[in-house]
């Protein structure tokens, strides 16, 4: 239910500290040789933002009591009792030291049972001969008084004996100073309670923190294009890492407020022909941002209600961190090592900021998660604004048909216009995997892409410790001024092994195809599989189609607990036709991740 699950799933991505923004950086700029055409120049080097953290589904903790209104209702009970611990009985039988033989039994009677206004202990004792303080004798007759008024007012007035009337009389002229007292210190303690219940709540803000220590290389291999092989320069074996500090700022018991900041230096960036699979071999925790510290998460997330939150922020919003995931180990530093591996790609459409989002809780298997992102809101000129530049629309519908089966389905539809980048020539969907370069021009001017995308997750937990699942991925894009259309399709399927040899140990096997263009039909020399195929044909017209192979991806890792903050995770990560690219080298990744959480 969204009120139990809100909080909790801030807390969490907080505890993790929103690792997904540990994603496709910049590669390092390097001279590129002469043979290197200008678009390849580009393609090589064209920059991918960082992406927007990880996925915060909005969801509650219940109030918890505080010790301060547990000892205030303690304090008011003793009180209100006539001995310090007591309860009310109904029958002066359920007093088991009071026999029928006692003198005071047919009194005690009356008043129990005619009145049911005297209280025993807890261990169903009255203790007749014990000694008692005038307050605690007067606390009984209050409680008396306050009985003989509830059936007063209740209109059964003859039920109460003149008798009684009369000596209640006398018995409260008596003790009037005593009672007035206690009821005193009952209005006093009535009014603390309200004081504090309104005011237990106080803003706080904890601090969250990941570390991220990759050491990381790729085997020799070529890769094939323009009918030739081409060296991956990109073999080295680096050392780097990605950290983040998240700020979690409890505003009240309903709302929050996340600051994100996020500092890195890893790159596995090729140049030249080869870094035309920049995109295939991106691994999930890379971040370069110069070793310079870098907002990466500004959202105001808060509960209209029971079922329904709401997140809006300039940074930190887009369908990542809007959309529940059904795969649970979403997690850059805690998950899969690939940036492929992370989640469908197309989620990532567009490559948006800010925005405005919605999760609503419809039934007890069944949420609606909606967003809208742009990809520039704070800029007010050019390609900016919430609705001046790129965005990204989308829903996402979650249900669960059984128990242990979750299924999540969505939709987006995404504007970038490529203008103001550093490779305006590039129509690039923004989703930094696979075939993410969907149309080109020759010339050079920019190429804005409209593409609507289609998906699926499903999640099985068949036991405990065996997660199955997968996705696929649909986008279909068109370009301004063009005719035509381009296709792409990605899919994914894997096994998870929770507790694998230990708890807190996650074992992980995905097999799966990266997002890869099916099918190209644009004019004006811009499909991509054609240019890659046949580069001197780009003045004698286009060549309708897809890519000539798919590359697949099959990844296996193992993330092994060393204590409740570290973690050491070793992933091999083979692709076979490296690039859809027919020729190519299967490359193998090695991968030792080490992530520390505080």
């Amino acid at each position: 239910m969204l009120n139990r699950l809100f909080w909790i799933a801030i807390v969490l991505a907080a505890a993790t500290h929103i690792s997904e923004s540990a994603q496709a950086e910049t590669a390092t700029a390097k001279s590129p040789s002469s043979d290197d055409s200008s678009l390849i120049r580009a393609i090589a080097n064209d920059p991918i933002q960082m992406r927007s953290p990880e996925q915060v589904t909005p969801v509650p903790t219940k109030s918890v009591e505080s010790t301060t209104i547990q000892k205030i209702n303690q304090d008011l009970q003793e009180t209100l009792s006539p001995n310090k611990a007591t309860q009310n009985v109904t029958s002066v039988s359920q007093l088991g030291d009071v026999r029928p033989t006692d003198w005071a039994f047919t009194a005690l009677q009356s008043l129990v049972e005619r009145y049911g206004c005297i209280a025993g202990y807890p261990d169903r004792t009255y203790r007749g001969n014990q000694a008692t303080s005038r307050y605690e004798f007067a606390a009984g007759l209050n409680a008396c008084l306050d009985k003989i008024n509830e059936i007063i007012s209740a209109g059964l007035a003859d039920k109460v004996s003149k008798e009684d009337l009369t000596t209640l009389k006398k018995l409260q002229d008596e003790f009037a100073v005593e009672l007035s007292t206690i009821r005193g210190r009952v209005d006093a303690l009535d009014a603390k309670t309200s004081k504090l219940e309104a005011q237990q709540f106080s803003t706080t803000t904890k601090l969250f923190g990941q570390a991220i220590f990759g050491l990381q290389t790729r085997l020799n291999n070529s890769s094939s294009i323009f009918g030739s092989k081409s060296a991956d320069n990109g073999t080295n074996l680096t050392f780097g890492s990605n950290v983040q500090l998240s700020l979690f700022t409890q505003l009240d018991p309903r709302s929050v407020l996340l600051t994100s900041i996020t500092t890195g230096n890893l790159s596995t960036a090729a140049t030249g022909n080869n870094g035309l699979n920049n995109s295939f071999t991106r691994l999930g925790y890379e971040a370069d941002t110069g070793n310079s510290l870098v907002l990466s998460d500004l959202t105001y997330r808060t509960l209209l209600n029971d079922n329904l939150a709401f997140i809006a922020g300039p940074l930190g919003v887009s369908p990542v961190t809007v959309f529940r995931g059904p795969d649970r180990y979403q997690s850059a530093g805690q998950g899969s090592v690939s940036l492929f591996a992370q989640r469908n790609p197309i989620l990532n459409l567009g490559n948006t900021t800010g925005g405005v989002g919605f999760d609503w809780q419809i039934a007890k298997r069944t949420s609606l998660q909606a967003v809208y992102s742009a990809g520039n809101p704070s800029t007010a000129t050019g390609n900016g604004g919430l609705f001046g530049g790129n965005y990204t629309l989308g829903a996402q519908f979650v249900f669960a048909p059984v128990s242990p089966v979750d299924v999540a389905l969505y939709y987006l539809h995404s504007y970038t216009s490529n203008a103001g980048t550093n490779s305006p020539q590039l129509g690039r969907l923004g989703t930094g995997v696979g075939d993410d370069i969907v149309a080109l021009n020759p010339s050079g001017g920019a190429l804005p892409l409209s593409t609507d995308a289609f998906g699926s997750t499903v999640n099985w937990r068949v036991l405990p410790t065996l997660n199955l699942g997968g996705w696929v991925g649909f986008t279909t894009s068109t370009v301004s001024g063009l005719t035509g259309s381009v296709q792409t399709f990605n899919w994914m399927s894997y096994l998870t092994f929770p507790d694998l040899f230990k708890e807190g140990n996650l074992g992980g096997i995905y097999v799966g195809q990266l997002p890869k263009i099916t099918g190209s039909s644009l004019s004006g020399n811009a499909n991509v599989p054609d240019y890659l195929g046949n580069p001197l044909s780009a003045t004698s017209g286009t060549a309708n189609g897809g890519q000539s192979t798919s590359t697949t991806q099959v990844e296996l890792f193992y993330r092994h607990r060393l204590s409740n903050n570290i973690s050491v995770t070793p992933g091999l990560i083979f692709l076979f036709n490296p690039g859809n690219r027919v020729g190519s080298d299967t490359t193998t990744i090695g991968v030792l991740r080490t992530t520390f959480t505080f």
